[in-house]
């Protein structure tokens, strides 16, 4: 997420009342999760296993929970709570803006759009031309429908992150203020959910196909022309390349890539980034042909254990 325009290091302390180390007029121009930032950006840490993954990444504002050396070119933001701290600052620059109608006055429908009764559409949504949103769609603030787009009934964009840390008193929310894409010639489901980025988008590319009953977690990226079947459950931060086949029932856990026309079986578990160009199989998702030569060996193991005993006797 980048701010409407540019602040200094010192405004940015004093809405967290935080320390710093750096210049006061040091720039910063946004703030972002690790895996999108861009120079310029707040990157939050408070874990020492990834202090040095935040510090050498392209953020050049750390908010960090231990008073480290500076890694030249960069700013520190000193903080008790980083997690805290990076809530304040989303909360900050976008807060939560209600509604006060089904289809917001600040929403931009293009030509030959239909919206269905019972649909919402929220602030500042962009939608493209020719699109159909079906009946009882939610689309929620700032996400961009491109041309040609269809939505079936039901579906949900732009609900937030799953994304909670583990306290003593309970689990405490991220804050969620990206976006949802859906680029040119999407069509979605009935009853799918996409939710939006962290502080990036969750982007679909032009031409993919989704089936109903799709969950997409938070700043998933999927790439051009896939098909995605029934009751796939995507997580967080997973980067699906070009005409990638999941069929039905599939379930890929965060932060992977799955490679550029790949084929994933359907009620597979996908826990580890898979090649291109290949087909897939199983929980742990493997090689189509590897898995099915598990299985067939598998199925001989009773005789093999029935042999077993007719040689000891």
């Amino acid at each position: 997420m980048k701010f409407p325009q540019a602040h200094t290091l010192e405004q940015i302390a004093t809405i967290i009342s935080s320390e710093y180390v750096g210049d006061p007029d040091f720039p910063v121009l946004g703030m972002n999760e690790i895996h999108v930032v861009t120079p310029g950006d707040i990157v939050f840490v408070d874990h020492p296993k990834y202090y040095d993954k935040a510090l050498q990444s392209a953020a050049t504002v750390v908010l960090i929970n231990k008073n480290v050396e500076c890694p030249e070119g960069k700013a520190l933001l000193i903080s008790n709570d980083p997690f805290r701290d990076f809530n304040k600052l989303s909360a900050y620059f976008k807060p939560f803006e209600k509604s006060t109608s089904l289809v917001s006055d600040s929403a931009k429908i293009g030509d030959n759009t239909v919206i269905q009764p019972g649909s919402f559409v929220g602030n500042n949504v962009v939608i493209g031309d020719n699109c159909i949103i079906h009946a009882n769609v939610s689309i929620y603030d700032n996400a961009v429908i491109g041309n040609n787009v269809v939505i079936h009934a039901g579906s949900i964009l732009g609900a937030d992150a799953f994304y909670y840390k583990n306290r003593p008193e309970g689990f405490d929310k991220l804050l969620s203020v990206g976006r949802v894409v859906i680029e040119d010639n999407v069509d979605i489901g009935a009853s799918c959910t996409i939710d939006k980025g962290v502080t990036g988008d969750t982007r679909i590319q032009e031409g993919t196909k989704i089936d109903n009953q799709v969950h997409i977690g938070h700043d998933t990226i999927i790439g051009k022309k896939c098909l995605i079947a029934s009751q796939v459950g995507i997580s967080g931060c997973v980067v699906i390349e070009d005409e990638v086949t999941i069929w039905g029932q599939v379930g890929i856990t965060s932060a992977i890539t799955i490679g550029t026309k790949a084929i994933i079986s359907a009620q597979s578990g996908v826990s580890k980034s898979l090649e291109a160009n290949k087909s897939y199989f199983g929980t742990p998702a493997d090689d189509f042909r590897k898995k099915y030569k598990e299985i067939a060996a598998i199925r001989k193991v009773p005789e093999l254990i029935e042999k077993m005993k007719k040689h000891d006797e």
